[in-house]
């Protein structure tokens, strides 16, 4: 039998350990995105009765998790140099869960701002090292390489479903209680220490991995430079600007539109499946374009769905919304790593995948505050997603004037 850290030989068992792989990989996205950044649109309603916050502070909250999450991305590059995507990885999931679990001690308001953004950092670091260790797990299965990347950021969605099961219900049982909220954080802390364990296997694994190297005759430049993909780092800054203010407040404007509890489950519930399913329906866009198309595509599809609850309380449509855009965003994420594997060297990904995670960490930092402070004012939640889709389509428009740096 070939070792762990040796391509295996039959073309079948590539495929059994590339998918297993692949799908504990997975878990990674689930933690850091998932569970850390998108659970809490799920308490925010809760928090923000119970703790009298405007919707400006309530965004806020978020903001600092996109602070912490920048700090983590630009400081990702000297750690994965130093200790390896694989260490980064698995240390990067033990401290969101401390995090997350610390989040539900505490209702002073320093304090929790203080939770969410070490939890933004923590979470950087898992994402930025299971987006490499993904990368090179496409590089040793070329054929397969866009549905392997979108099973890991499709991970993601895991982690939202589980938040959709788990907190509305404890939410409900412990409404009577005093922050009653806090036992969600508790319940989500524990599902991140079990993806955490299950982490340590392909961290273990693949931190074994040689470099892949660059294809003999590969074009295109040698070293990861800014200016090189300024449309498509631009394209990425207005997603993390846009999408974010739909996953921060889509469940308070549902709820303020009287949406129930379990719808609320269900819309959630769907919008995660929707995410498990992109890594198959985008697998093929990832592969073929080796430019800015999928990211201008992508963006522009989020814009619909983001602007679709603005529009209308029709109930169907707000499930179309949040089932597109499951089915978009982290595939956004996605496109973005297909760029930069497409482009470079196997050397320059690290810099690369770091360099589109500050853009967008930076992006997330204005999203949230912005429309908050929009949402306080006339018009309320509603506008503030017509500013989310309008950022989404100025990226798009930017996006697509990305070109390709490598001849096809």
């Amino acid at each position: 039998m070939a070792g762990a850290d040796q391509p295996l030989a039959t073309p079948a068992a590539i495929s059994f350990q590339g998918w297993c792989l692949a799908l504990a990989l997975s878990l990674g996205a689930a933690v850091s995105l998932g569970i850390t950044r998108f659970a809490y649109g799920l308490l925010l309603p809760a928090m923000r009765t119970d703790l009298g916050w405007s919707y400006t502070l309530a965004g806020a909250m978020n903001t600092a998790n996109a602070l912490g999450y920048l700090i983590g991305a630009l400081w990702a590059p000297r750690l994965l140099r130093t200790r390896g995507p694989g260490e980064v990885l698995w240390r990067g999931a033990v401290l969101a869960s401390v995090f997350m679990g610390l989040s539900g001690f505490f209702t002073d308001t320093t304090t929790l701002l203080a939770q969410r953004l070490l939890a933004g950092v923590a979470s950087a670091l898992v994402f930025v090292a299971g987006g490499l260790l993904a990368a090179r797990l496409g590089a040793r299965f070329p054929r397969h390489n866009g549905l392997l990347l979108g099973i890991y950021y499709g991970g993601t969605g895991v982690g939202i479903v589980l938040s959709a099961l788990v907190v509305p219900r404890l939410l409900e049982v412990y409404a009577a209680q005093p922050h009653g909220w806090q036992w969600s954080w508790w319940a989500l802390a524990l599902a991140c220490v079990a993806g955490t364990a299950v982490l340590a296997w392909p961290a273990r694994v693949m931190s074994r991995w040689a470099l892949p190297g660059a294809p003999a005759g590969a074009g295109g430049p040698q070293q990861f430079h800014w200016r090189d993909f300024r449309f498509g780092l631009a394209g990425y800054l207005f997603f993390g600007v846009g999408y974010i203010g739909y996953m921060t407040f889509v469940v308070a404007l549902l709820r303020s539109q009287g949406t129930s509890a379990a719808a609320v489950t269900v819309f959630y519930a769907l919008l995660g499946a929707a995410v498990i399913a992109s890594s198959r329906i985008w697998a093929g866009l990832l592969d073929k374009h080796q430019d800015g198309r999928p990211l201008a595509t992508l963006n522009t599809l989020l814009g619909v769905a983001i602007v679709l609850p603005a529009l209308t309380q029709w109930w169907p449509a707000l499930l179309a919304s949040g089932m597109l855009f499951g089915a978009v965003f982290l595939s956004v994420v996605a496109s973005t790593t297909a760029l930069v594997r497409h482009n470079l060297p196997p050397t320059a990904w690290a810099a690369g995948i770091s360099a589109f995670t500050t853009v967008f960490a930076a992006g997330q930092i204005v999203g949230p505050t912005v429309v908050g402070w929009i949402a306080d004012g006339p018009g309320g939640l509603a506008r503030g997603l017509v500013f989310s889709a309008i950022a989404l389509w100025m990226g798009a428009a930017l996006a697509i004037r990305q070109k390709a740096l490598k001849p096809s």
